[in-house]
């Protein structure tokens, strides 16, 4: 390859990621600012990677597809992808919801999203929407998901008051949030599932229920969105205590 040749080739793929980046964005308005909230009483772990293991060891555990069964997901519905990373889940639940579905990728790291977007793209994924977020919002439509998952991420979310808060007008009536964690402290990429439902009974999400995956694919915890009734507000919400995210 001549030198000419690598730098029209460099200039082309230039291009198409400035043109993947310029589509990404927000899906919606600020919500409520972080500065309503009080902050995590515990560690928050640093975002480190867009994936936690090979995709071939995820699929050999049958990770999607025991979310997506656990969690009722079925075609026609329109999934959100909290923290989508490399895209290991976007891609597979795009499969799954079908043309009559869509797949909203979320992350607060746009580089990951463009490459994301990428991929999708070569592997001629329609109905996949790009989303990005804010630590403390994800920036979401309202009413705009019938589920949403949140896989080995949520540890990683520097103000998790203020984003459930934020994520929970983009949940539909009936909506199921799945997340996904290891039982281990946050500093150690992990929630232990104590933590994970102070912090989220905190603003009103009811468990449904909490499935161990198989291997090392950690637990599945179920919420359901809260309704008008039980959200409260910014100035009600008590932070839990560190301990169980410290020991």
């Amino acid at each position: 390859m001549t030198a000419l040749t690598r730098a029209a080739t460099l200039l082309v793929a230039l291009g198409a990621t400035c043109a993947y980046a310029a589509d990404i964005g927000y899906l919606a308005p600020p919500g409520a600012p972080a500065r309503e909230f009080p902050s995590p009483q515990r560690p928050v772990a640093q975002i480190v990677s867009p994936s936690r293991s090979t995709e071939e060891h995820r699929d050999s555990l049958n990770e999607s597809g025991e979310i997506a069964r656990l969690l009722g997901l079925k075609p026609g519905m329109t999934v959100g992808d909290i923290g989508a990373g490399s895209g290991y889940h976007t891609v597979r639940l795009s499969r799954l919801v079908g043309s009559a579905g869509s797949v909203v990728a979320e992350d607060v790291t746009r580089d990951y999203l463009v490459e994301l977007a990428r991929r999708t793209d070569r592997l001629g994924l329609t109905n996949v929407k790009f989303a990005l977020g804010d630590p403390h919002d994800p920036r979401l439509p309202a009413s705009s998901l019938d589920a949403a998952i949140l896989v080995h991420m949520y540890h990683e979310i520097s103000q998790p008051y203020a984003f459930l808060y934020n994520l929970a007008p983009a949940l539909k009536q009936g909506a199921r949030v799945g997340i996904v964690d290891l039982e281990r402290p946050t500093p150690e990429h992990g929630t232990p599932i104590e933590l994970l439902r102070c912090e989220l009974s905190a603003f009103g999400y009811r468990e449904i229920d909490t499935h161990q995956l198989a291997g090392d694919g950690g637990y599945l915890a179920v919420f359901s969105a809260p309704d008008e009734a039980s959200r409260k507000s910014p100035r009600d919400i008590v932070a839990c205590g560190d301990r169980a995210g410290t020991r």
